[in-house]
């Protein structure tokens, strides 16, 4: 669903007074990370088996790691590792030797590909948006592994925030002011974004900056639990995703 005028911030001039009310909500970040603990402990448990499922096939199809750990901006600034799932081939990261000049230009402005050649198997043209490496992404299944590792065990990431975000596509989409809000907010499993536009709302059109960013200003546990609820439907019908 589009942003609404209603919901938009003003991306900006994102004012200090917006850093001050965020740091001011103390209280809702202790019993957020107690609530990520507990939550996290549980859905760790259950879903074992199912990650050491998909890891086995994944080395079945393309022998390797089945994980990947992809480095990102976290809360203030701090240098985290979220954990996934590969949903690529080998040697994907080599992006200007694999994509075409078109697929490469799409890639630098959204870092997203609606056909993507990496993906594990994919064989022609098309098959982006259906083999093995597309569907984990579109169930959001190669996220699974931040729940025990980013949230449980690190403390790095929260079940729900803004989502971990690369440092080139921090700098490129975000003003320093924005920026420092972006990343007073631990980045989440879900979020505002995530649940609700996905890929949707692009950098381009400024749509997934105010999503972001109306996250972090208005954060609660009605909000996060909205999202939560929304993120479910959101991935059982398969919006937005690439």
């Amino acid at each position: 669903m589009c942003v609404s005028e209603m919901q938009q911030i003003d991306i900006i001039n994102t004012s200090s007074n917006d850093q001050e009310a965020v740091s001011k909500k103390t209280g809702y970040r202790i019993v957020k990370r107690i609530t990520d603990i507990l939550l996290s402990l549980i859905a760790s448990v259950l879903l074992l088996l199912p990650i050491a499922i998909l890891a086995l096939i994944i080395v079945i199809k393309d022998p390797g790691n089945p994980f990947y750990f992809h480095k990102r901006v976290g809360q203030n600034g701090k240098t985290i590792f979220a954990a996934k799932l590969r949903t690529m081939k080998k040697g994907a990261d080599d992006v200007e030797n694999i994509l075409t000049p078109e697929q490469l230009e799409e890639y630098r402005k959204e870092y997203k590909i609606t056909d993507d050649p990496r993906l594990i198997g994919y064989q022609k043209s098309g098959d982006g948006c259906k083999c093995f490496g597309a569907l984990l992404r579109k169930m959001s299944l190669d996220e699974l592994p931040q729940i025990p590792i980013n949230i449980l065990i690190m403390g790095n990431m929260s079940i729900v925030g803004p989502r971990p975000i690369m440092e080139n596509e921090l700098n490129e989409n975000y003003t320093p002011e924005q920026q420092r809000l972006l990343l007073s907010s631990k980045p989440g499993l879900t979020g505002y974004w995530q649940a609700y536009a996905r890929n949707n709302a692009t950098y381009q059109s400024g749509e997934r900056q105010s999503m972001e960013l109306y996250y972090v200003k208005n954060c609660s546990f009605l909000l996060d639990f909205k999202i939560c609820f929304a993120t479910v439907g959101s991935v059982l019908r398969k919006d937005g995703a690439k």
